[in-house]
């Protein structure tokens, strides 16, 4: 047994053996205690060549303990408890074609078969009229290629097949086949489980399977009847179960058309759909949120009810995935298998261990194995079978090395719960909604009405800071210095006009003669030229010593006009040095 360098020890390289002739994938491997000793097996279902040798091995330890003839390609294997008898021993059930094969203490149980499917009824007729020698193998062809285009109904594998046939061979396929009734059967594509009611490690568990014809069926794990029938937009590739039937469940399905549904309890269609912008390899569940691998090299993180959380981009294409769940130690990750011979740990978007393989990684799957709980066992491309075994000292650095938002982000915030106030008000506003949103507008349009009317009033008594006029476009502002008695007044007059200038303008004001005195409340301003700021100085004197003060009003006049170009009001400050005297 040897220590793996390049992830810096955390794995003990403990068997490796590249002639062990393992052809599977992740969903047809799964570890359980088949003898009741306290020591997981591991059970696989060997693919063989590919149309022969299929076949169900069950190793111990290193060693293969035994082994069972398949008769089709296994889609993928589980192990679940079906009863409560004592001892606790896992079943086994392998998906295989339309059949599902249980085996109890290594011996055929049980088989069950999917239910068939709808057949086209045209079909029916055509190959009953053939039956009868009333059309001949030609016209048959030409009936069915007709069906096939206009038909709601796929049809059936034999009349595919026949279709797909040379002309001489298909008298030979005719008399074969025309005395036996059309089936149309669908096959399985992916498989898991479901707890039962209660969520025990030994709990009895329920197989939900998906099918090609777009179904996924929950079975009862005793009288294998169908409990439950669900409808996806397409055909399932993979899942993953959560959740006890009788109480609440979610089966997260991956899907040939590149989505992600969510399937719940009270409902036979999805209730959530996550739309992939390219289609998922793997599909793993961690916690409360999905972890999905896709072909366009990337690992993404979504919640359950969709929202995209994460995404980082991946040195080489996933092959598979497989989660990591210690509850030991409280941890739970995603291992990757990926196309450059790599196997990678991460925990979230984060990387946290990394490690060579002899050849690339086509089945993964950890937990306990023997006595050993950290023990991640691997099957390769050529056949091969290697096992690791978690060191008890490794220690996994949850270092966001990745660009992007923090960790910290993706934190839900502990939200306080919902007080009695804020349910009243809420189902006030629910039931007062439509008054609620009509006083609202009411009061809207009256706001918008009094603005309206601020705004034409002053632009018809010219109290805005700019000149509306057209053509004589003038900006003005004031500056007031002083702490009195005496004050400085400063008005900045510009022209915004492109290109004219500005003539026969003159500025008066209008105060309260009582409190101020000014020496020029009247004056003329000189030509104004576009662009340039004049500055129109005077002197404002306060002569009351009560410390009050008052506005003074400015008026820019044009000659020969009674209303003025620009009006503006100052407030005056209180003057301190009669306040002081």
């Amino acid at each position: 047994m040897s220590e793996s360098g390049s992830d810096g020890g955390k794995w003990l390289d403990a068997h490796y053996d590249p002639v062990a002739g393992l052809y599977t994938f992740s969903s047809c491997v799964d570890l359980a205690d088949l003898s009741g000793d306290g020591e997981s097996r591991l059970v696989v279902g060997d693919l063989g060549c590919g149309s022969y040798s299929m076949k169900l091995k069950v190793y111990r330890g290193t060693v293969l303990m035994s082994e069972s003839t398949l008769l089709d390609l296994p889609a993928g294997l589980v192990a679940f408890f079906m009863d409560l008898h004592e001892p606790r021993i896992p079943a086994v059930a392998v998906a295989s074609g339309p059949c599902i094969y249980v085996y109890k203490n290594l011996r055929p149980y049980f088989k069950f078969t999917l239910p068939g499917l709808e057949v086209n009824t045209l079909e029916q007729d055509v190959w009953q009229q053939v039956k009868e020698g009333q059309i001949d193998p030609l016209t048959l062809k030409e009936m069915l290629e007709g069906i096939r285009k206009k038909a709601n109904i796929p049809l059936s594998v034999r009349s595919t097949r026949f279709l797909s046939l040379e002309t001489s061979d298909m008298d030979a396929f005719v008399q074969l086949h025309n005395q036996q009734p059309i089936r149309r059967q669908t096959v399985i594509t992916c498989i898991g489980t479901l707890k039962k009611s209660t969520a025990d490690e030994d709990g009895v568990s329920c197989l939900v399977i998906g099918t090609e014809s777009c179904d996924v069926y929950v079975l009862d794990p005793e009288a294998f009847i169908i409990l439950s029938k669900m409808l996806l937009p397409a055909a399932p590739i993979t899942m993953d179960v959560t959740g006890q039937f009788d109480v609440e469940f979610r089966i997260t399905v991956a899907c040939r058309n590149g989505n992600i549904y969510v399937l719940r309890r009270e409902s036979d269609k999805p209730k959530y759909c996550i739309e992939l912008s390219s289609h998922p390899v793997g599909l793993v569940r961690v916690g409360k949120n999905v972890v999905v691998g896709c072909t366009d090299e990337s690992l993404q993180g979504f919640t359950q009810k969709g929202k995209k959380l994460w995404r980082i981009i991946l040195p080489a294409p996933v092959i598979t995935m497989a989660a990591m769940d210690l509850p030991t130690r409280g941890f739970q990750g995603v291992l990757v298998g990926l196309a450059n011979c790599e196997v990678q740990l991460y925990r979230d978007k984060n990387l946290l261990s990394t490690f060579k393989t002899p050849n690339v990684v086509t089945s993964i799957c950890f937990g306990r194995y023997g006595r050993e709980d950290g023990t991640l066992i691997m099957t390769t491309k050529g056949g091969g079978l290697m096992m690791k075994i978690l060191k008890r000292t490794a220690v996994f650095d949850d270092r966001d090395s990745a660009p992007g938002p923090p960790l910290a982000q993706s934190v839900r915030l502990n939200v306080p719960k919902k007080t009695k106030l804020y349910v009243d008000q809420t189902l006030r506003e629910r039931e007062n909604g439509l008054t609620m949103h009509r006083a609202f507008q009411m009061d809207l349009s009256r706001l918008r009405l009094a603005t309206a009317k601020a705004y034409v009033k002053a632009l018809e008594s010219s109290l805005t800071p700019m000149s509306s006029s057209l053509s004589e476009p003038i900006k003005m502002n004031a500056v007031v210095q002083g702490l009195g008695p005496s004050f400085k007044l400063t008005l900045n007059i510009q022209n915004t006009a492109a290109c004219r200038p500005i003539m026969n303008l003159a500025i008066s004001f209008l105060y309260d003669e009582s409190l101020y005195r000014m020496r020029n409340p009247y004056m003329r301003i000189p030509l104004l030229v576009p662009g340039l700021i004049y500055p129109v100085e005077t002197f404002v004197e306060c002569t009351s010593d009560k410390g009050i003060s008052d506005i003074i009003k400015v008026f820019i006049l044009h000659e020969g006009q009674s209303s003025p170009l620009l009006t503006a009001h100052i407030n005056m400050p209180v003057s301190e040095g009669l306040m002081l005297s």
